[in-house]
């Protein structure tokens, strides 16, 4: 499970990131700053441009890479092998999102890169930023929202484009880049059929909810207790009416990119820095030729176990975001380099798991008593692709499989130099127009950025690793159905929020003023769930994206509960409306009673419970204020999507071939870098 942006969320992360970025002297921590000290590029942040363009709604930036210098030639080949096989799968993500997005974008920068007209124009300028839209999204639907991205110039002229460039694309290609079919990448909204109504292909076009739900029903595991991720790495189509699944692997479907992929695997796992690292890279090769879900658990359960040495990474079809019913997993990969000081610092966490599940305010029986292998680092990422490229997470916890969190453990990371890049890309004076006071003012200021990285902590190594199923109740996917993913979102997301107003993270050595650390991320949360993250949608729009709903239930569940108290006041002043938590006490306990509720539901299967608690508090917006929200936020330049571009590892050879050495470089524009992935890493066919 992944944090996009910021914050068990990078949505949150975005609210309290721009509000970071607001002043020159609100400064990186300090053990952020002892990590960039090892960094081959930057000896600060002030000397490093982070900064690289910024389009319609989207800003792209650079991020650094500390201790990349400090690593052995063996350890950098096996970061550049790693990197490699995860950029050779990156049109996976690309067909998977939607099936003419290869078609489209192969048509699009042949337009770009052949075309030698009038380029002064503002249909070209648009043009220009529907293609750069288009690259930031991995597709035509936008990353966040799932919508279908607006072109902003006319079919007549494309097709002049096209007829000037001798570019084909025709058909349903072509048309639906300006009509109103496929509108939703993945729709999540109640009372209509989520997978005949969502556009990603991970399913056939005349695939329904009904089919799904049989096809995997009539489905059981050898061993029930241990059930496979039926579904996570295939297409689910239907031929000549009947149901079939078409499976990602070497000779299957994907498979010219997967065969890609396993060739830099392979040389990964000859320059791999222990055994045990070695025997889970050779487990996932097998899965990659194979497509069997057993070695894909056998995956996991050695790369959970694969813990020492300096470079780690997630690669393959894991998230399943992307399917409204949670079954399929979008390609992606993160390159990591572990900043074992950071890791220390934190590693208090997960050696005190236990003490955290057994004080939390969970029904008894739906505690574990026993947490295990739970372990947290913090990293800095070396190169990123799939799904968690251009836009990132910033936090994850993986494996997924609730049976092996419970007998194995799982692996927690923060990408600290991801959080670091945006807490230092520059201003956007968000914070002042949305706090209700100074005295918030200055608590998010002091307290913003540790706040932030505690409860990305909390969220991924306590939050997810919390809580247990009841005897024969099936996986959340299968019981919670589309309102699965939401569900743990805020549940990891409530056990956060929980302690982090708890003298137990001053105990630990971990703040040292909790009252005051708590009080800002409560603020900020609240601020953010029930006002600052609509900056994201239209006007008009429901909430749709899991993580952005579960930010609303759990904030506009705490406002209602606990209205009779006055515990959090809505405030208007000069025709602007302001969030002011009155009683922080009363907030926690509230925090505790939703997050006791929402493992019951997790833990039942209970789904009339969760439709109600989602659709009742997280899909609908008050119009009248998100509009207000809109116009206020006008008068900001900044883009309220972030993400990255990625630094260039080139091999140094000798005049035998044998790599002698690497350079990093930082790529000049985003453009460039796009093209050169088109140009090097494109693997499949335009129709898979």
């Amino acid at each position: 499970m992944k944090i996009k942006f910021l914050i068990g969320m990078l949505l949150f992360s975005f609210l309290i990131t721009s509000c970071k970025e607001e002043s020159k002297n609100v400064e990186a921590n300090s053990e952020t700053k002892e990590a960039l000290a090892t960094s081959s590029e930057a000896t600060s942040s002030d000397s490093f441009n982070f900064n690289v363009e910024q389009f319609a709604d989207i800003k792209v930036l650079r991020y650094q890479v500390p201790g990349w210098e400090d690593l052995t030639l063996k350890e950098q080949k096996l970061v550049y092998y790693l990197t490699k096989a995860g950029l050779s799968g990156r049109d996976i993500s690309w067909d998977q999102n939607y099936r003419h997005n290869l078609t489209i974008r192969k048509a699009l920068e042949n337009v770009y890169t052949s075309y030698d007209g009038d380029k002064s124009t503002d249909d070209w300028s648009n043009f220009e930023t529907y293609l750069k839209r288009v690259w930031f999204s991995n597709g035509i639907h936008h990353h966040y929202s799932n919508a279908k991205l607006p072109a902003n110039f006319t079919s007549e002229y494309l097709s002049e484009l096209l007829a000037a460039t001798n570019t084909k694309l025709e058909g349903e290609a072509f048309d639906v880049i300006f009509n109103d079919k496929d509108p939703k990448k993945v729709n999540q909204a109640k009372g209509v059929d989520n997978v005949l109504m969502s556009a990603v292909n991970l399913y056939g076009p005349d695939v329904t909810n009904a089919d799904v739900e049989t096809f995997y029903g009539n489905m059981k595991s050898p061993d029930p207790k241990k059930p496979l991720s039926y579904g996570l790495n295939s297409q689910l189509v239907k031929e000549n009416g009947e149901l079939k699944e078409r499976v990602y692997k070497s000779g299957g479907l994907y498979g010219s990119a997967i065969d890609e992929i396993v060739k830099w695997l392979e040389l990964a796992q000859g320059v791999a820095e222990n055994d045990a690292q070695g025997n889970a890279l050779g487990l996932l090769i097998s899965y990659y030729k194979s497509g069997d879900l057993q070695t894909w658990d056998d995956y996991n359960v050695a790369w959970t176990a694969a813990t020492d040495g300096n470079i780690d990474y997630i690669n393959s079809f894991i998230e399943v975001y992307n399917d409204p019913l949670g079954y399929r997993g979008s390609y992606e990969t993160v390159v990591q380099i572990k900043d074992f000081d950071m890791s220390k610092k934190m590693a208090v966490l997960s050696e005190n798991a236990q003490w955290f599940e057994d004080n939390s305010p969970l029904m008894e029986e739906h505690k574990k008593k026993n947490v295990v292998g739970v372990t947290y680092k913090v990293v800095n990422v070396a190169g990123e692709a799939g799904d968690a490229s251009p836009s990132t997470p910033i936090g994850v916890n993986l494996p997924n499989a609730n049976w092996i969190r419970a007998e194995v453990g799982s692996k927690s990371v923060s990408l600290g130099n991801i959080i670091h890049a945006y807490n230092n890309a520059g201003s956007s004076g968000r914070l002042k127009e949305f706090v209700n006071d100074d005295e918030e003012y200055e608590l998010e200021k002091k307290y913003g950025q540790l706040g932030d990285k505690l409860h990305t902590a909390l969220h991924e190594v306590i939050g997810h690793a919390s809580g247990q199923l009841n005897p024969g109740v099936g996986e959340t996917k299968e019981t919670l159905k589309n309102y699965a993913s939401t569900l743990e979102e805020g549940r990891a997301d409530l056990v956060g929020l929980y302690y982090l107003y708890n003298p137990k993270l001053q105990e630990l050595g971990l703040v040292e003023d909790w009252k005051s650390l708590g009080m800002a991320a409560f603020d900020g949360y609240i601020r953010n769930g029930l006002m600052t993250q609509l900056i994201r949608l239209e006007l008009g729009d429901d909430v749709e994206e899991s993580h952005m709903r579960n930010r609303q239930w759990v904030s506009a569940w705490a406002f209602e509960k606990g209205a009779a108290d006055n515990v959090i006041e809505k405030i208007t002043r000069d025709g602007k409306t302001y969030y002011n938590i009155n009683d922080y006490e009363k907030l926690h306990e509230l925090f505790g009673q939703l997050l006791r509720e929402t493992q019951r539901i997790k833990s039942e299967g209970d789904f009339a419970a969760v439709e109600a608690l989602v659709e009742g508090y997280g899909v609908k917006v008050d119009q009248d204020l998100h509009k207000e929200i809109l116009e206020r936020n006008k008068q900001f330049t900044s883009a309220p999507y972030s993400g990255f571009v990625n630094p260039v590892i080139t091999p140094k050879t000798n005049d035998a071939g044998e790599i002698e050495g690497f350079t990093l470089e930082q790529p000049k524009t985003f453009k460039e870098q796009m093209l050169e992935y088109s140009k090097n890493y494109n693997f499949l066919p335009e129709v898979n």
